[in-house]
């Protein structure tokens, strides 16, 4: 077992909690959000949605593949089930089935591109999750609906792909402090 294994297997949810609660939030905020068009094209929701790469990201760069995986399983259940209740049950099982297999795709890529420069492993775990995440959350959550979810799904699609590139400042700037994001056991 690798050194970073050693550390996220003994993670408790104490120590968690930051990417927990964040993670939480930012899939409620988004499926609530997704449901206000803003034209054609976009939702509300694509410019909050991309922010679980980051956490994700985050934490996998913290403390290891292992712990990401645990942190988007234990945030998915209150997730999708706050979102049943402040959006829609289409939304929610749309948003949980996307979600967990974006989540699986970023935490792989991540690791993937681990060792190269800073950017690499958070951009292009971003950029492939976001084309699974998009394809199975709009297929599902507006299916026989009369929003046009093909179109829908193309900006969104554009505006998470945006986000990747926007969202690299921030993780940059939390390397440096990444022991804040979530804090070893003394």
């Amino acid at each position: 077992m690798t050194p970073i294994n050693l550390v996220s297997s003994r993670l408790t949810l104490v120590q968690l909690w930051r990417p927990l609660f964040a993670m939480t939030l930012v899939i409620v905020v988004s499926n609530f959000a997704v449901q206000f068009p803003i034209n054609d094209w976009l939702t509300w929701g694509a410019f909050t949605y991309p922010l679980v790469f980051l956490v994700a990201d985050l934490t996998n760069r913290a403390v290891g593949a292992q712990a990401a995986r645990r942190v988007a399983w234990l945030g998915l259940l209150p997730a999708v089930l706050l979102s049943a209740w402040l959006a829609n049950w289409h939304i929610a099982l749309a948003s949980g089935t996307a979600f967990i297999l974006a989540q699986g795709m970023d935490i792989a890529v991540f690791n993937r591109w681990r060792s190269q420069s800073w950017w690499k492993a958070p951009f292009m775990g971003s950029m492939v999750a976001s084309v699974v995440d998009t394809l199975v959350f709009f297929s599902i959550a507006f299916y026989g609906s009369e929003m046009n979810w093909l179109m829908l799904a193309t900006g969104d699609l554009a505006m998470k792909w945006l986000m990747a590139v926007l969202l690299l400042a921030p993780y940059r700037l939390m390397l440096p402090r990444i022991s804040l994001w979530v804090p070893q056991a003394r």
